[in-house]
């Protein structure tokens, strides 16, 4: 546990040597797009800091990553996975997945440690993706990061990798919806769906969230939202037998049950409560903070009136990560410098104590995170 609040606490230190320049967000006209992107005239010394920060971030978080051994409770369930594809024999993971695991099987081989490359080229992946959400789509860099790592998304990551990948490309994704370049957005959907197809999902839920950020909503849009609402509700036979379709191992499994997520609910409330305190500041006429507020709005659905979908978690964490990127775009847009310090202050206190009941959690035998153990020392 105190390498992993040590681990947050230097990642926090390093990036408060961010500096938020307007010019790094990739969806306004003129901004430079990515790592290493640079505007006409090269890159300002600010921005060069910048990339160094995000590298030194980059370098740690994907370390400690890389270098776990047996960390995670389906850590041995996937070595198991890479020993039957490499003998060729039928597994349950996509083709693209299995795939990237023969590749690095043939450079690495199958004898011994050849696992931990596997391991270590996926957390590469997933921290690049998620890293490179945060630089360029978030208003303000320190915050988002933060809530990145106190909500447990970096950790977790541990554990089911395929999964995490593609909801880091998900995240990253985001922005094609936000500059309707929306052939990119589906071509970066479909790839991440050869490793997990469970994000196939996001391709109504981002696009239908894209096209309410750019109208203004009149009766029939909220009749239409109470009737899906309703469907939820009263339809669970029709949605769990087109669940059981694409997933028929759920169907009376251990994962078949209706499940409450009190923490995840209180979360996309409390973001809700926010945004409409900021609304008229920060989310009316912004389409980027309204993309994320109706992505924020379905999670809550979904954790409320969807209870009944195995592992509502695995679709609702699309649409609430975005989390990390709206509320500090709220908490600037506070004018009042004493109500902004302390919504500031008092988000910051209850994310932390949710990070501190996440690290409790960690030991479980279902999570298993902590203890932590690396192939260096252990």
């Amino acid at each position: 546990m105190l390498l992993f609040v040590s681990v947050t606490v230097l990642v926090l230190l390093m990036a408060a040597f961010y500096s938020e320049p307007g010019s790094v967000q990739p969806y306004r006209e003129g901004g430079a797009g990515s790592f290493g992107g640079r505007r006409r005239g090269g890159l300002t010394r600010q921005q060069a800091m910048n990339l160094w920060v995000c590298a030194g971030i980059f370098t740690v978080l994907s370390a400690l990553s890389a270098c776990r051994i047996a960390s995670g409770n389906d850590y041995w369930v996937y070595t198991g996975m890479f020993d039957l594809i490499s003998q060729g024999r039928h597994v349950s993971s996509e083709f693209g997945f299995n795939a990237l695991v023969r590749v690095m099987q043939f450079f690495f081989g199958t004898e011994g440690y050849s696992y931990l490359p596997i391991f270590g080229l996926f957390s590469l992946l997933t921290v690049y993706f998620f890293l490179r959400s945060i630089y360029e789509q978030s208003d303000w860099f320190l915050g988002s990061l933060f809530l990145f790592l106190v909500n447990g998304y970096y950790f977790s990551s541990f554990n089911s990798v395929r999964y995490y990948l593609v909801l880091a490309v998900a995240l990253y994704s985001t922005k094609y919806v936000l500059r309707r370049e929306y052939l990119k957005f589906v071509l970066w959907i479909l790839a991440a769906a050869a490793f997990h197809k469970s994000v196939l999902v996001v391709i109504p839920l981002y696009l239908g969230a894209g096209w309410l950020a750019g109208i203004r909503l009149k009766r029939r849009h909220y009749v239409l939202g109470a009737l899906l609402v309703l469907s939820l509700l009263f339809g669970r036979d029709f949605y769990r037998g087109i669940i059981f379709r694409i997933y028929p191992y759920y169907e009376n499994s251990m994962f078949d049950t209706v499940d409450y997520s009190l923490t995840n609910i209180g979360k996309c409330v409390g973001t809700l409560a926010l945004s409409l305190l900021c609304y008229k500041a920060a989310v009316k006429d912004d389409r980027k903070n309204r993309f994320y507020f109706f992505l924020n709005l379905g999670g809550l659905v979904l954790y409320t009136c969807g209870a009944f979908i195995p592992e509502v978690s695995r679709v609702a964490y699309y649409l609430i990560l975005p989390q990390i990127f709206l509320i500090p775009s709220l908490l600037r847009s506070v004018g009042n410098k004493v109500l902004r310090h302390l919504l500031t202050a008092g988000t910051a206190l209850v994310f932390t104590a949710y990070f501190v009941l996440f690290l409790r959690s960690a030991y479980d035998v279902n999570i298993r995170l902590l203890p932590y153990l690396n192939w260096i020392f252990n």
